[in-house]
């Protein structure tokens, strides 16, 4: 699984223009612009379930993570000072509520904020879908980028493992942003990196 020279500075400039194109969002949602806000939603609503569902490992949790990140997003836009660093202090909050989720006791509600009838603002409501608990489209879909055998072997890594490959391989986020966002030193956050990446190739080697 080792990413070759093309592929790594492809993965590059691709975050690089991620980050552009939630910066220019947040810049632009942040003065009031709620045509930017809502595509800003919809982009951090996809890239939250995506993560929180390959990280939380459940579809109930992706779904309450993901809400809690929109509202998350919603409240502090004005107060992020970078926006370049969007895509950071996403996965932060959603690395967070993962890492909440787990530790809240089996059967005990949920506190999070329902968001289907969309965000209350001083200039109206800001609709925004999320999905729906009874369908299983956005699992299909992932099931279906990732392949079930990468899938399975995803989930018997151990979880710090498995978030460092999720975020460095599949959300394309730099070392350093990677190291930003689990705490981990960006020597540490290789080691880990390649780490899962023998792994992987074990678990599925092994099917």
């Amino acid at each position: 699984m080792r990413a070759r020279p093309d592929s790594a500075r492809s993965n590059i400039s691709s975050a690089i223009g991620a980050n552009a194109e939630y910066a220019s969002l947040v810049t632009a949602a942040a003065t009031g612009d709620r045509e930017a806000m809502e595509r800003l939603l919809i982009r951090a609503q996809e890239a939250a379930y995506r993560f929180s569902l390959l990280v939380c490992g459940h579809p109930e949790d992706a779904e309450d993570v993901m809400q809690d990140a929109l509202l998350k997003t919603y409240q502090h836009l004005r107060q992020i000072s970078k926006p370049e660093a969007f895509r950071t202090w996403l996965y932060t909050t959603v690395k967070n509520a993962c890492l909440m989720k787990r530790r809240r006791h089996v059967g005990e509600p949920t506190n999070f904020v329902s968001l289907e009838q969309g965000v209350e603002a001083t200039s109206g409501t800001i609709p925004f879908d999320v999905p729906d608990p009874s369908r299983s489209a956005d699992q299909r879909l992932i099931d279906e980028w990732m392949g079930g055998r990468l899938r399975k072997a995803l989930k018997g890594l151990p979880p710090s493992y498995r978030m460092v490959v999720v975020m460095r391989e599949m959300e394309g986020l730099s070392t350093r942003e990677v190291a930003t966002i689990t705490g981990f030193s960006e020597a540490t956050v290789k080691t880990r990196l390649h780490r899962a990446r023998l792994m992987l190739r074990r678990h599925l080697e092994d099917e």
